[in-house]
């Protein structure tokens, strides 16, 4: 049974790449060695692009200028487990995946932002993402972003 999208919560996420085809992932401040591609929530009134730049200054800093957008695609959700469920009413994410290209250099990157979320970033070929980094109800949505942008089929660990 498919559930209506209202029980999830839309949010964004970036896939970010660099000249050299490198993806960036940066380590959640919350939980150590947890990385994942920046994402974030879209507030009541605002647009699937909206939010990306707005998450991309309120995680990395980037300013609409330091990336352009090469692919979008919706439609990847996610349920939490019972423990994790948060937001009272949803049951889950309903992501919007953008592909971007990273137009400014690293020292544009800085994650002590107002909240800062991650410890860390760095830059990776695609191939070297790795699912042990993620909570398990995630595994599947990034297996299969990984396969329809990159057309890599990540195993489960």
């Amino acid at each position: 049974m498919t559930l209506d999208a209202k029980y999830y919560r839309p949010c964004v996420a970036a896939l970010i790449q660099n000249s050299a085809g490198l993806l960036l992932v940066a380590e959640r401040r919350d939980f150590k060695n947890s990385w994942q591609f920046p994402q974030g929530g879209i507030d009541e009134g605002e647009t699937a692009r909206d939010a990306l730049v707005r998450e991309m200054g309120e995680e990395l800093s980037l300013h609409k200028r330091d990336f352009s957008v090469l692919e979008e695609r919706p439609g990847y959700r996610y349920e939490f487990p019972a423990k994790h469920r948060r937001w009272g009413k949803y049951l889950g994410q309903e992501q919007t995946y953008f592909r971007c290209q990273f137009l400014s250099s690293d020292n544009a990157i800085n994650l002590e932002t107002a909240q800062p979320e991650f410890r860390r970033w760095k830059w990776i070929r695609p191939e070297e993402f790795s699912l042990k980094w993620l909570p398990e109800f995630k595994r599947g949505v990034y297996q299969q972003v990984m396969r329809d942008f990159f057309g890599l089929d990540l195993r489960d660990v």
